[in-house]
């Protein structure tokens, strides 16, 4: 039987006071301060709670967070009529494709959900040629730039395809009817079906041309190859083939010819039966390449080319004499020595923009019979002509080119006449600019193109011989684009489409594979046979130019290329913008590099401010009578006499003002090449760096990287090279390892992920930090708050320098200090690098300890640790009171300082509806005042977990990644399951060279490192 009793909960509410209804109606007596803890930029700024309060409200902030999610905006939610049979909502789809962007060429796989790519990966299937780098992992984000043309213009005013099309086509039968010349200009296509589309379209035009245009031109090592070996190409190099790698100038670890070197070098990197190759470096910037070399020798231009006839001299054989330093020249020798005893398991390469120089590489590397040297399948990532392109610009400015079509090319930027080259362009009777945005180029065409995204498009790639890719296309397109090559095909009449020509032209490059299995597997490769022929050259003759080089000038400045910006296509990418430069740890800049020496003589400086940022001074650089006024920034590791610029910077049009930064150096680039004379000026004013990282040296602390001798680790007990740390314990020396302050939990049940980063292997190429913004959805902060030092990066690469001239010189220097005075004097000594330092690279992330620090400091539990090995953060928990920030010895926790996601003062990639397309739906966007850190990819271990699970089998061996590891193109990061015996982390955490960081304060972490090896 139903009560009918009513029960009170208070005399009050019997007598039906006024108070009760007041506190049904409102909770809380007092207003809730919301405004002061979760309001906007300026409010927080002007607010006065201290901290004392700020811990009173916290009991309210749950209340606070329900009464601000019932005013919530509406977000309509439109289902499938008819799904698509491939998309399953929640479940990521993968489509093989290619970039091929003239400087950046790689197979990927494109992650997409829900129809929209969201992250680049890694194609690994055999046929595979060039791995993704930065640039690369970042392009995704480029889709879903706001500023992207949307349709096309003519004469500036939107127009529609056909009447591009119209205009077009009549300007063209003009040109055939009167003998009118036709050019087309494009970057490095890499396209069979493209070069012989564009061939086709001009047979029926007397007067014209292909022009191959490259921002940053190989055209003098194409010189040399095309004088040898009868192909316009590019001699291919394996790595992993040498046991001594000599490199005059070349950056094979950056962009050099294409980069995609970093996998085969780091192949033979790690010590594999006491045995590891030898690497040379002569260069005047301190590079990439130069960072992982064993041998470090910094020398201008000028004595590189003599490096060249030395090396030349000693292996070919020859008697031409030059003016190498003596110190250089015993470095040289011993190269040489070391070269000939590998024999053709030797290798010389160079970056030296000189036809000579080229010859003499390959002439060096066919007397050695190298078997890393490859000139019988060669790549085809750069094919630029400098001569044709400077007979263009004579052409177009004496008005004798009708019709200009350029697809993938900007040179009103890119051109150092860029100026010249905008006015000649007028001149034409029509130009046509196909380009992604309306950049420098495009706004002076008649007609502006709309080009979409090689992620809205089909195509076909070669990188080298052998080698054939298919671009297909991942996302109907956005805007109204159309590509080049389908526009060829209806300008030549050919009522076909592109994606028809290709596929009738696919059989022959695809090495027996069906369409459907090419475009499933992206790649296919055919073997080469036989060998390249040589024709004869004039080695001797090249050897005595080379050797008659003089510098001129007060310096020599070498261009060069960021793994960031590159050749500055995606200028406008907020992610490669804040990326900060391996090297100098510097984002949103380019800046002239200059020695320690130097800058003394002229009165230049670098220091540090107030708030944690790095100052500079400015000055005048003046090459061939052209004046840029640059920030300098002083290297550790510049050759004395050289200077450092890098390309890509200065973009002026289609650009966010965010990313309008730098100077374009292009101007400088005088004749396509990357070396000029210059002078150098202080001038006045002070420039603002933003840098990440202001500590540059170890100081001596070899316990934070490992590092050994060949020699030592052949030789001596691991125990000797990889101590392990003591502690006292009962007044005893003990392992750290062997105390726990804790109980320890069974971890061998399910799965237990451990991270290992071999330090030999890493090159500091940074391609793991975007990877890592793209699947975590990573915001950027801009240039203002990395100098307040609140960059968002859930990944650091540090970079080292020794202070003496070796790692271990700092730490015998620092061993030898005795008393307090000296002490000091001798660690303020060490905070300076040697002029030429030795570098090292260490990515460091969260730790994921298993007796973490953070997790017993926090006061909301926000931070705990799971039985999978990684540390978790429950966002809704946090605070914000960074008690965990504080308490971590790795310092990888970041705080949201401002809610970066919709916010017109981060008007980046999240505050608008197209950029935000990328964001990973399994990654919640972090709001305002918590704090964030590396998952270990906790979403791609669950989603591996879940896989297998719906298929009915245990996870494979080796089947678990994070988005780092997956990225990582050097093999240096390994992530895996060590409760699975068969996986390759057990082997490598049981390695005699596996330490943890900072192992002796004893958290126990899940990720570990390998000592770095030197061949010294």
């Amino acid at each position: 039987m139903a009560s009918n009793k009513k029960y009170w909960q208070s005399v009050e509410e019997l007598n039906n006071s006024s108070i009760v209804e007041t506190l049904r109606n409102n909770e809380f007596v007092e207003e809730i301060p919301t405004d002061e803890f979760l309001g906007d930029k300026e409010t927080l700024s002007n607010s006065s709670t201290s901290r004392r309060d700020f811990l009173k409200y916290v009991g309210f902030t749950t209340a606070a967070a329900s009464l601000a999610a019932c005013e919530g905006p509406v977000v309509k939610s439109i289902p499938y009529v008819v799904q698509p049979e491939e998309i399953i909502p929640g479940v990521a789809d993968y489509y093989a494709t290619t970039i091929a962007d003239g400087f950046d060429f790689a197979n990927v796989l494109i992650k997409t959900r829900e129809g929209r790519p969201i992250k680049v990966e890694k194609n690994t299937l055999a046929g595979s040629k060039l791995n993704p780098n930065a640039r690369v992992y970042a392009s995704v984000l480029s889709l879903y730039d706001s500023l992207r043309l949307k349709e096309p213009k003519i004469a500036g005013k939107p127009a529609t395809w056909a009447e591009v099309d119209t205009k077009v086509k009549a300007a063209l039968e003009a040109a055939a009817a009167n003998g009118g010349k036709v050019a087309v200009v494009t970057g490095t296509t890499a396209s069979p079906s493209t070069d012989k589309l564009i061939a086709e379209f001009g047979a029926k035009y007397a007067g014209f041309r292909h022009v191959v245009y490259d921002a940053v031109s190989a055209s003098e090592a194409l010189d040399a190859f095309q004088a040898v070996y009868g192909e316009r190409a590019l001699a291919d190099y394996d790595f992993a083939k040498a046991d001594v790698i000599v490199s005059v100038g070349a950056d094979f670890l950056g962009d050099w010819q294409g980069g995609g070197y970093e996998s085969g070098y780091t192949a033979n990197r790690i010590p594999k039966n006491g045995k590891m190759s030898k690497h040379i470096q002569f260069e005047s910037n301190m590079t990439l390449t130069g960072a992982n070399a064993d041998k470090r020798v910094a020398i201008t231009v000028t004595q590189q080319k003599y490096a060249l006839v030395a090396l030349y001299n000693a292996i070919v054989g020859g008697g031409v004499a030059t003016a190498l330093d003596k110190t250089a020249a015993a470095e040289v020798a011993k190269a040489a020595q070391q070269l000939k005893a590998a024999g053709a398991k030797g290798v010389v390469v160079s970056g030296l923009d000189d036809v000579n120089a080229q010859l003499l590489v390959i002439a060096i590397n066919n007397a050695l019979k190298s078997e890393a040297f490859n000139p019988a399948a060669p790549r085809y990532t750069r094919k630029g002509n400098a001569k044709a392109v400077a007979q263009l610009v004579n052409d177009l400015k004496a008005g004798a080119v009708d019709v200009v079509i350029l697809s993938n090319v900007n040179p009103v930027y890119s051109l150092p006449n860029g100026n010249e080259f905008a006015e000649a362009l007028k001149k034409a009777k029509l130009s046509v600019a196909f380009a992604l945005k309306e950049d420098e180029t495009a706004a002076v065409a008649t007609v502006a193109a709309a080009a979409p995204h090689y992620l809205e498009s089909w195509g076909d790639v070669s990188v080298a011989k052998g080698y054939y890719a298919i671009t297909q296309p991942t996302i109907r397109p956005l805007f109204k684009t159309k590509q080049f090559q389908d526009a060829l095909l209806s300008w030549s009449g050919n009522p076909a489409s592109y994606y028809d020509y290709i596929k009738a032209a696919a059989p022959a490059y695809a090495g027996g594979k069906t369409w459907n299995q090419l475009v499933h597997d992206g790649v296919a490769y055919t073997a080469v046979a036989g060998a390249a022929a040589a024709a004869g050259a004039d080695f001797s003759g090249a050897a005595n130019t080379l050797a008659a080089a003089k510098p001129a000038g007060d310096f020599e400045l070498v261009l060069y290329t960021k793994v960031g910006i590159g050749d500055g296509q995606q200028a406008n990418n907020p992610w490669l913008q804040e990326f900060p430069d391996p090297i100098t740890r510097t984002s949103w800049d380019n800046y002239v590099t200059i020695s320690k020496a130097d800058a003394k003589k002229l009165g230049l400086e670098n220091w540090n401010v107030a708030n944690g940022g790095l100052n500079g001074s400015k000055a005048t650089l003046t090459v061939n009578g052209k004046k840029l006024e640059v920030p300098v920034l002083i290297q550790p590791g510049q050759a004395v006499g050289t200077l450092g610029l890098a390309l890509g910077y200065g973009r002026q049009a289609a650009m966010k003002q965010e990313m309008v930064v730098g100077v374009n150096a292009y101007t400088l680039y005088n004749n396509l090449n990357a070396f000029q004379n210059a002078t150098l000026a202080k001038s006045e004013g002070e420039h603002e760096f933003a840098c990440v990282q202001l500590q540059r040296t170890l100081m001596g602390r070899g316990d934070i990287v490992k590092e050994t001798t060949l020699a030592d680790f052949n030789s001596k007990d691991a125990s000797e090279w990889n101590e392990m740390p003591q502690v006292s314990y009962d007044h005893k020396e003990v392992p750290a390892a062997s105390i726990d302050l804790w109980e320890s939990f069974d971890r061998t049940t399910g799965h237990h992920f451990n991270l290992s980063i071999d330090l030999n292997a890493c090159t500091g190429c940074g391609a793991c930090v975007i990877a890592c913004h793209a699947e975590n959805n990573v915001p950027v902060v801009g240039k203002s708050e990395i100098r307040r030092s609140r960059d968002m990066h859930w990944l650091r690469i540090d970079r080292y320098y020794s202070s003496e001239a070796t790692f271990a010189g700092d730490v015998e220097k620092k061993e030898a200090a005795h008393g307090l005075m000296d002490s000091i004097h001798t660690f303020n000594a060490m905070e300076d690098p040697a002029e030429n330092p030795q570098v090292v690279f260490q990515p460091v992330m969260c730790q994921h300890c298993n007796h973490a620090p953070c997790e017993t400091v926090c006061p909301v539990a926000a931070t705990s640790h799971g039985r999978q090995g990684q540390n978790h953060m429950a966002y809704n928990r946090c605070v914000g009171t960074r008690y965990c920030a504080n308490n971590c010895p790795y310092k990888v926790r970041r705080f949201n300082w401002f809610l970066y996601n919709k916010n017109s003062e981060f008007d980046y990639h999240m505050n608008d509806d197209l950029g935000r397309m990328v964001l990973n739906p399994d990654v919640n966007v972090r709001s305002r005042g918590v704090m964030e850190k590396c998952s270990m990819c906790i979403q791609m271990t669950q989603a591996t977990i879940l896989k297998a699970k719906r298929e009915g089998r245990p996870v494979n061996t080796n089947e678990f990644e994070t988005a780092c590891s997956e990225a990582c193109g050097s093999g240096a990061m390994v992530f895996g399951d060590v409760n699975n015996a068969q996986d390759e982390i057990v082997r490598l955490k049981e390695s005699d060279r596996a330490y943890h960081l900072l192992g002796q304060i004893g958290t126990q972490p899940n990720v570990f490192y390998h000592v770095k090896v030197r061949n010294t």
